[in-house]
This record gives structure tokens, sequence and C-alpha cells, in this order.
């Protein structure tokens, strides 16, 4: 008895399915019916308007992907090297900070044996920096100009009442460009005007 219950509601669903499935290839086939009885009545003018549409269409999505095409082509050639090239700037980094210990080591100073290791680490900084240049990497020239957040990002203020405020009087680490996009912007100091102390004495003693 209960298996031919389920006989029965399966035999349902599958009717009910079947019922589904004529009412949509109904519908589709009204829709068609309709669309055909437009394309009728339109006049052999309007279908030709109609196709140079879609066709003019189709050509600007063509020129539209071949633009975007030629514009991945040449970005990926001109700026290929990106990710190399900033990690090819810590070279630069670690030769001035080794500079920056020898000429810090007391053992050292004043010997010729340093001179000669600075001499060295400068000849080869400047062959990087060298390499760089022809390859369209080259660094940011700051020191002594107007702050710019587009190339130099500020790290210190100092007081300097010889200097417009903002500008930049000290290359914490020095920044580069590639062509015409930053590599790395220039970490600064920009000169601030030097609080009156007589002005800061007497708030102080207000308070």
């Amino acid at each position: 008895m209960e298996k031919e219950q389920n006989q029965n509601i399966e035999q349902d669903k599958n009717d009910g399915l079947e019922k589904d499935s004529i009412e949509n290839k109904e519908l589709k086939t009204e829709k068609d019916r309709e669309d055909n009885s437009k394309d009728t009545n339109k006049s052999p003018e309007d279908k030709i308007l109609e196709l140079e549409d879609k066709i003019a269409r189709t050509f600007a999505e063509m020129e539209n992907q071949r633009r975007r095409f030629e514009k991945e082509r040449e970005d990926a050639f001109e700026y290929g090297g990106f990710a190399f090239a900033k990690e090819a700037l810590n070279l630069i980094d670690n030769l001035e900070r080794s500079k920056q210990i020898l000429n810090n080591d007391q053992s050292l100073q004043n010997t010729e044996a340093l001179k000669k290791i600075l001499e060295h680490l400068d000849i080869i900084n400047k062959d990087i920096i060298s390499v760089f240049s022809k390859n369209n990497i080259k660094q940011i020239e700051c020191l002594n100009k107007k702050l710019d957040p587009n190339f130099h990002q500020a790290m210190i203020e100092i007081e300097d009442n010889q200097k417009e405020p903002g500008t930049i009087v000290q290359e914490i680490q020095k920044g580069f460009t590639i062509k015409d996009r930053l590599l790395r912007p220039s970490l600064v100091g920009v000169s601030k005007k030097a609080e009156n102390k007589d002005k800061k004495s007497e708030e102080n003693k207000e308070i």
C-alpha cells in the first residue's frame, strides 16, 4: 500500500514537471512568434539600419578590446621589472648603512683602510646608480625643495628659521622613480619655524 502511494506521488511529480516543461515551451514558442511578427512588420530599411547598428557596436567593442590589449602590453613592457627594481633598491640602502657603520667605528676612524673601503663602496654605489639610470630608474632630488606628497614622505620636523616651513632639509632614505611612476618615496625631514622660547616660557608661567 505504502509502495503504491509513493509511486502515485512520484507520478504526480513527473506529471507536474512535464506540464511545466510544456508550458515553458509554449511561452517560448509564443515569444518567438511575437519576435518573428515584429521582424515581419519591419521594413527592409529598418532591418538594414538595425544590422548597421549591430555591426557598429561590434566594431566599437573590438576596438575597445584592442586598445585595452595594447595598453596592457605596453605596461608589461615598460613596467614589467617594477617589482625587481624595487627589491634592488635594498642594495643602495645596505651600502649606505655599511658606510655609516664604518664611519662610526672608533677603531677605523682616520685610518687609510677606512678611506679605501669608503672609496670602493662609493664606486659600487655609482655603478648601481648608473645601471639604474640606463633602465630609467632615477633618484628623486629632494633637498631644499618643498615637500611634495607625490614623491616625498615627511618623517620628522626640524626647527629651522632660515628655511620656509615645509622645505626638505634632511634626506633619511633616498626615493626613486621608474619612468613616470613612483618606485618609492623619499623619506625626509622638513623644516618648521622654531618656537619662541620667551613666549613658551611665559605660557608655562601662566599655567
